[in-house]
């Protein structure tokens, strides 16, 4: 026990006075008995004898009375568990993110965790809130209330490593006290490592009771027809047990399909066909899980021809010519003392077929061909100089030739995770024709083959950037070194890798991700793109090359949507925004990430164990009220005791 004053214990001296009063008051006195009242002696020793017991009495009780009073007013107190974390500041982490948007027994988990806030926050408990998207330092539940009441669900993944930096990063003399509230959903356990020892954690991990859900993860075209497109719909559930699910297709918010699909297993994937023209719709499904991933927004552009060149003999290149066909490209063919070099910008793929030499004017205009988004093939001649065809892959990345070697090889192995075939093989293909060259040059490089040979080298790999890839051919593909020209693939390599996605396929891009997009639009210096629709608008970073425009949108837009991009008021191109699809998964939850930190329910009882640990215990007024009781009994004592 300590004292608030200690300083008052000194008036415990006055425990003397009621002693001494009591002395003096049991002075002897001599007895002298007379005749007439001898009858009364023996009823004299008894009174006498009571009488010094309600002295006795009333000694105790006033020296207790006094003594408790002197201690009230010294204040004692019983000094709190945990009254060296009384100065901490409070921190709150919420998680926002879409898979909040989940049902408890009391609602949306992040509506309810929200209220609970309110309601249970003290008025006068100062705190800084950390959300995915918001963040407000040093401020109380009052100020933020309107704030907390309209906070809408963010595109951003919850990183409980990137929330604590930014607590960590506010500079402080005292500790920390940090509540994270999340559900926990597709979170690394190691995040929670980010914490200081000194800090004081506290994690509530609301639970969803519903967790089957169904989300949209992607749409793309699967086949081009003459007039149609054949576009896929790939959806995924958390369990095999799902019913059957409605889904419809929108076109500028007009019904153009609809029907169910049933879940035999936990990925599937359903076709549309719809015009070969313009699209700027939707794809949409009703579950009872997240509400969030239900609809996924896209836009397919009318096609218009691909523009591709390429460099090198007419007669080595005439294979192109039936690959590039007049009703979707426009393919010209250059020997290299007859290339404009105007016309490179204005390409979107440019194959360098067998040229011994790349002159360094070509080399400088192809980098930043490659750099605005071109697509570049290149296909080396037998004659071709190792060292000079190196210096030019350098200006892409790490790729090196080695020495040509002159040796029968079969080309064995097609990678069907890369891009160039993702939606070429309905199955994988294990028994094709397998093509082959006499002479091929060695590659050394970190990106995965596309196409390998059967001791595992590359035949055909690839270097991408955000905005276009760079293919290369380990050996030439003429007719006398290779029969690659009659094999099956070369139609489809060839095609893909002279497409850009951008021009021919589905524009729907993720928030968050901050994917660059090129658009082609001649600009003038003071004029800008904006992207908007009919409720968001907003001017994205962009750069200008040439005849294009390269922009970046980081966090933007605020909501999932189909927008336009627009010069003034001249219409440039449809774009489309969905969610990341990262939260969808409800049985995703990682409980593991609160071990070795305290587990809370909800945040009553955070506050209500802080103030209890913290708070020393004052007993002041127990021994106001003992004074009180004491007062009482020696009032009763002389009263009643005789």
């Amino acid at each position: 026990m300590q004292f608030k004053h200690p300083e008052i214990l000194y008036f415990l001296f006055l425990l003397v006075i009621p002693i001494l009063v009591h002395l003096f008051q049991l002075r002897r006195f001599k007895k002298e008995y007379f005749t007439n009242v001898q009858f009364l002696k023996e009823l004299s020793i008894q009174t006498r004898k009571s009488s010094t017991i309600k002295k006795w009495l009333l000694l105790f009780t006033r020296l207790l009375l006094l003594a408790c009073l002197i201690l009230a007013f010294a204040q004692p107190f019983f000094t709190a568990k945990e009254s060296l974390k009384a100065t901490n500041e409070m921190y709150i982490i919420l998680d926002n993110s879409y898979s909040m948007q989940a049902k408890g027994q009391k609602g949306e988990l992040l509506k309810r965790a929200v209220q609970d806030l309110l309601e249970h926050t003290p008025e006068a408990q100062n705190f800084s809130l950390i959300t995915n998207s918001e963040t407000y330092w040093n401020t109380d539940i009052k100020s933020i209330q309107k704030d907390l009441q309209d906070l809408k669900y963010s595109a951003t993944p919850f990183r409980l490593d990137n929330l604590i930096a930014k607590v960590n990063a506010r500079k402080s003399a005292f500790n920390k006290d940090i509540i994270v509230i999340t559900d926990a959903v597709d979170i690394n356990a190691n995040a929670s490592k980010s914490f200081k020892k000194e800090d004081n954690v506290y994690f509530i991990l609301p639970e969803a009771e519903q967790k089957n859900n169904v989300s949209i993860d992607s749409v793309y075209i699967q086949q081009t027809l003459d007039s149609f497109y054949e576009i896929g719909v790939k959806l995924s559930a958390n369990d095999e047990d799902i019913p059957a699910v409605p889904i419809a297709l929108y076109n500028q918010n007009k019904l153009t399909a609809k029907t169910l699909i049933d879940f035999k297993s936990t990925t599937e994937t359903i076709k549309f066909t719809i015009p070969k023209e313009d699209f700027h719709g939707y794809v949409s499904i009703t579950d009872k899980g997240l509400a969030y991933d239900n609809t996924y927004y896209f836009s397919i552009s009318k096609p218009s021809k691909t523009n591709v060149i390429s460099i090198g003999n007419t007669d080595k290149s005439n294979f192109l010519t039936r690959i590039y066909t007049n009703d979707e490209f426009a393919y010209t063919n250059f020997p290299l003392p007859n290339l404009d070099y105007n016309l490179i910008e204005k390409q979107d793929a440019i194959v360098l077929n067998e040229l011994k030499d790349i002159p360094q004017a070509l080399q400088t205009t192809l980098k930043s061909f490659v750099n605005k988004g071109g697509n570049l093939v290149l296909i080396p001649a037998q004659e071709s100089n190792v060292t000079g065809v190196n210096s030019f892959l350098a200006n892409f990345g790490s790729i090196q030739f080695k020495a040509i070697t002159n040796s029968d090889k079969k080309v064995t192995k097609i990678n069907f995770n890369h891009p160039l075939f993702s939606n070429v093989f309905e199955k994988k293909v294990d028994n094709f024709q397998y093509p082959s060259t006499k002479a091929a040059f060695g590659i050394n490089s970190n990106s995965p083959s596309v196409l390998s040979y059967e001791d595992q080298s590359a035949f055909l790999t690839s270097i991408a950037n955000p905005l276009s890839s760079v293919y290369i051919f380990a050996a030439p593909i003429n007719k006398t070194n290779s029969n690659f020209q009659n094999s099956p693939l070369i139609v489809p390599t060839f095609y893909n890798m002279a497409q850009n996605s951008q021009k021919t396929g589905v524009n729907a891009l993720i928030i968050g991700e901050d994917q660059p997009f090129v658009v082609d639009a001649l600009l003038s210096k003071d004029e800008i793109l904006t992207v908007k629709n009919t409720t968001e608008s907003f001017i994205p970073v962009q750069q200008l090359l040439n005849t294009k425009v390269k922009m970046s949108f980081n966090e933007n837009p605020q909501e999932a949507g189909n927008f336009g991009i627009f010069n003034g008021t001249n219409s440039i191109q449809n774009i489309s925004f969905n969610y990341s699809r990262t939260e969808s998964n409800l049985s995703l939850v990682n409980t593991d990430i609160a071990v070795g930190f305290k587990e809370i329910d909800d945040i009553e009882t955070v506050f209500n164990s802080i103030q209890t640990d913290r708070t020393d215990t004052q007993i002041w007024k127990w021994f106001v009220l003992l004074t009180l009781f004491f007062l009482a009994l020696e009032l009763l004592i002389q009263k009643f005791v005789k």
